[in-house]
């Protein structure tokens, strides 16, 4: 995903990322509430025979589009992607969680801390990153059985972290506004 919009509800939620032209035509359409950030994006339409002005559309790198209000949003999000670890090895940060070392993601695997042969499920709070060489030495073992520790205890993002993972050309204003969501999400988590 190359230059994207942070869509958000009227109320500041995050609903997801838009390329600037959706969000040129919500601009068109008027369903902008509000906007934030720096204007990343200008389109120029025709010129209006009535006024003799030529149309223009700037885009911020946030905007609020009218619409439903999430109260919610700040729950985890649901499932782990199935065959994409991406989003995987950017919550751990391409480090190993058996070793700790830092790998390029060619390097990477998946692993499940209760295996699926033992009946561990493929979830967020059950996998983790390691680099091949540990995943192989692990094999179909739990860590203790292995005789290996955890580095970092894995966890379910919640929805902003879930946009942070997704897209690897966040803006500086975009980065800033979902951090702060995510760290408001995660003292609302540990206080439920």
């Amino acid at each position: 995903m190359s230059l994207a919009i942070l869509a958000l509800d009227s109320g500041g939620q995050p609903k997801g990322w838009m390329t600037p032209e959706t969000a040129a035509c919500q601009y068109a359409r008027g369903n902008v509430v509000w906007a934030l950030g720096q204007v990343i994006c200008t389109f120029r339409g025709g010129i209006s025979r009535r006024t003799g002005e030529r149309s223009v559309i700037e885009v911020a790198s946030i905007i609020a589009c009218d619409g439903e209000h999430r109260h919610n949003v700040w729950n985890p999000v649901s499932a782990l992607p199935g065959r994409d670890n991406r989003m995987l090895f950017a919550r751990d940060r391409n480090i190993c969680c058996y070793c700790g070392g830092v790998f390029p993601e060619s390097e990477l695997t998946r692993d499940h801390i209760v295996p699926r042969s033992q009946g561990g499920r493929d979830t967020w709070e059950n996998c983790v990153t390691a680099c091949r060489r540990c995943n192989l030495d692990k094999a179909g073992r739990t860590p203790e059985q292995a005789g290996l520790k955890l580095l970092y205890v894995p966890y379910r993002p919640v929805k902003s972290e879930k946009l942070i993972l997704a897209n690897r050309h966040i803006l500086a204003d975009q980065m800033e506004y979902l951090l702060a969501l995510a760290k408001s999400h995660r003292t609302r988590l540990r206080a439920a």
